[in-house]
């Protein structure tokens, strides 16, 4: 098998397609730097496309003294609302309240309360609740996200879905996103700025030679193998960081990643309104219930501790049954295994910092840079997708000393492909499709316009009735747009586009899925042998 040569080294090459990974080498490429990114499956086919689909500041941190954290997601929260109207929004938590909540534990505030407030027993009090929320509304300046408020559940929306015995609640802002179309923006993004991207080819190996790091890379799909040469090295790999520091790398490193494995499970849609729960266990774990694709609901998340990168996660039906179970403790309608449509599950790559519970391991983000052997590397552990951003900007403040010169940051606030209009123009931007596109129903102009945000035009191009966007293969999803998603979004298989590009797996059947998968994989087919020589 040959391998073609890279003559010219770029200045970063970036391990993982992630939104850590995506995020710094849009960075990057924006700084005027020189970019190369690799990603040995689908971008985002890992932890970004399997969260909990929220950018927060984290309320739940507070109690672990993680107090930097939260502030920082806190400011994010607003910057990226600006930068992404299509793919997030405001949402409101609906926090209710009883005398039986208690403390997880092993956190810093439960065991301070332990000591001054024995007679509390671990219990979690209103008071402490509120406390908490007015430290969260305190923490950051907010001008779009209203604060919290206290909620009479007695004859309201909110309260209607949940038991009698709750009659209070606290509601407080946070907000939505779509996390692996997050991902695939900011590839976007980074290309349009000069990167490169290449979905589906594994590191091989990478070795410093001197002042510059030699990359083996293979193609997953055709095996064809290509030399690339960098001055810096991003590895910001997820669950893999670890073995690329020793195995890809060769490197000796002290730094370990834990992995945390976080399961959801979907239902239909169990309320009317459109604001999440948030729910405190008995055993001190907090679950979110939040409307979901318009006719769902997503429940999650689990906190569990994964062995090994190369299994898949998957969640289990202990974990199922354990979400189940926490969310019939709240609401007034039970739901069992069978009211649940499909589950997911992703592998959350924190660093170790030798705690012993995997709810208490740090979501912070941890940056570590070995530059003693010549070309520096820089590796990435943990961090939350609310501070995606921050933890590109880290990076490059680490890797600045290596490129004398560099710009600034530059990000905050600067729209992703399809962004660009008011937080609150959504709507307004919906009415507009309808009117230039009267041939779209409603449902399918919102989902287009929440996906592709100002891009729809774009997408949509000159068609004027339902023939112009060619085969449909079901919930509206056209040849139209799947050629969007493979020449501008990388996808490759049905189930890029149906699982991460979109959630339209769960409107689709077996035999749509199949006729998709067919009808996508023949390109390839036809392109692959010329590829591969």
């Amino acid at each position: 098998m040959t391998t073609a040569a890279t003559a010219e080294p770029v200045d970063l090459f970036v391990i993982g397609g992630g939104i850590n990974g995506c995020g710094i080498a849009r960075d990057a490429a924006g700084r005027g730097l020189s970019v190369r990114l690799a990603e040995m499956n689908d971008l985002a086919s890992a932890t970004s496309s399997a969260s909990t689909k929220l950018f927060h500041g984290g309320l739940r941190y507070l109690e672990y003294f993680e107090f930097r954290l939260v502030r920082e997601a806190l400011i994010e929260r607003e910057t990226l609302l600006r930068a992404m109207p299509h793919i997030s929004w405001p949402m409101r938590f609906v926090l209710p309240y009883h005398e039986d909540m208690r403390f997880e534990s092993a956190t810093p505030t439960s065991r301070l309360l332990a000591r001054v407030m024995p007679w509390m027993k671990g219990r979690r009090p209103a008071w402490l609740i509120r406390l908490a929320l007015m430290l969260y509304d305190g923490l950051a300046a907010r001008e779009i996200l209203p604060g919290t408020t206290v909620l009479d559940l007695a004859g309201t929306p909110e309260g209607a879905p949940l038991q009698e015995r709750f009659r209070k609640a606290f509601e407080y802002s946070d907000c939505w996103v779509e996390d692996s179309r997050l991902v695939v923006l900011n590839a976007r993004d980074a290309e349009a700025r000069g990167a490169e991207i290449l979905p589906r080819t594994r590191v091989v190996s990478a070795r410093r030679e001197g002042a510059l790091w030699r990359v083996e890379t293979q193609d997953s799909e055709t095996g064809a193998r290509r030399t690339h040469l960098a001055r810096a090295l991003v590895n910001a790999a997820g669950p893999w960081a670890g073995q690329v520091i020793q195995g890809v790398l060769g490197l000796n490193a002290q730094d370990n990643v834990r992995l945390v494995r976080g399961s959801h499970i979907v239902t239909e849609r169990l309320y009317d309104h459109d604001k999440c729960y948030f729910f405190q266990g008995s055993d001190g774990r907090i679950i979110f219930a939040i409307p979901y694709e318009s006719d769902f609901t997503l429940i999650g998340t689990t906190d569990m501790d994964h062995d090994d990168p190369a299994t898949p996660p998957e969640c289990t039906q202990a974990e199922r049954d354990y979400l189940i179970a926490f969310a019939n403790r709240y609401f007034r309608r039970p739901i069992g295994p069978e009211d649940v449509v499909w589950t997911f599950s992703g592998v959350r790559p924190l660093y170790d910092d030798g705690v012993s519970s995997a709810t208490a391991a740090t979501r912070d983000y941890t940056l570590k840079l070995d530059a003693a052997g010549g070309a520096p590397v820089l590796n990435v552990f943990g961090g939350k997708i609310t501070t995606y951003r921050r933890l590109a900007e880290a990076a490059l403040a680490r890797l600045a000393p290596h490129f004398p010169g560099l710009k600034g940051d530059w990000t905050a606030g600067v729209p992703l492909p399809g962004g660009g209009f008011p937080v609150d123009g959504a709507e307004a931007l919906i009415s507009r499709l309808v009117a230039d596109y009267p041939f779209l129903p409603d449902g399918q102009a919102r989902r287009l316009v929440r996906a592709y945000g100002a891009e729809a035009w774009a997408m949509l191009g000159a068609a004027r009735g339902p023939d112009d966007l060619g085969r449909d293969f079901g919930a509206g999803l056209t040849e139209r747009e799947i050629d969007w998603l493979r020449t501008r979004e990388y996808a490759r298989t049905a189930e890029d586009v149906l699982w991460r590009r979109s959630k339209l797996g769960l409107r689709l059947g077996a035999d749509q899925i199949a006729a998709l998968e067919r009808w996508m994989a023949e390109p390839r087919r036809q392109t692959a042998p010329a590829a591969a020589e």
